[in-house]
């Protein structure tokens, strides 16, 4: 009768992992992303950018709120706003992917800004990239670096 009562329990613990796996897995799962880049940055550059698209396929909104990287002092969440006639880039709390949606981080527009570079970003090279969203889910990339068109061969004054 003992045995039974511990089997029992040991199964009744077992149901509860399996279903917090499946509930984490497929959370950490409503959010994809597509064509991931970073952007390659001459010698003396002290910033770049990375560009991707987040695809929300839940019924619930979706916020990606920080990322990591190791390739730079700083890594924050950006965005372009006009300001005084000049486009000029601010850091954004959160970027927002809606249930259902998706949200395309491009240049000039949302992107994760990499401030203070450790290395030079040469087209051909990986980076790795994590991302956090508002459900505590996270993602782990390795990126591409490409060339991205309209690129400042001289950096701008610090």
């Amino acid at each position: 009768m003992e045995n039974h009562k511990v089997c029992n329990l040991f199964n009744a613990l077992l149901s509860l992992l399996v279903l917090t796996l499946i509930s984490t897995s497929s959370f950490a799962g409503s959010v994809t992303v597509v064509q991931p880049y970073a952007r390659a940055v001459p010698a003396g550059h002290p910033n770049s950018a990375a560009f991707m698209v987040l695809k929300n396929t839940s019924e619930q909104d979706r916020a990606l709120v920080k990322a990591r990287s190791n390739i730079s002092k700083v890594v924050e969440l950006h965005t372009h706003k006009k300001e005084g006639g000049m486009m000029r880039m601010r850091q954004v709390k959160k970027i927002d992917i809606k249930a259902g949606s998706e949200t395309v981080l491009k240049p000039g527009g949302l992107h994760v800004m990499f401030i203070g570079l450790k290395q030079q970003l040469k087209a051909g090279d990986k980076v790795e990239l994590e991302l956090e969203f508002d459900n505590g889910a996270t993602i782990k990339l390795t990126v591409p670096v490409k060339m991205v068109a309209g690129m400042r061969k001289k950096p701008m004054h610090k």
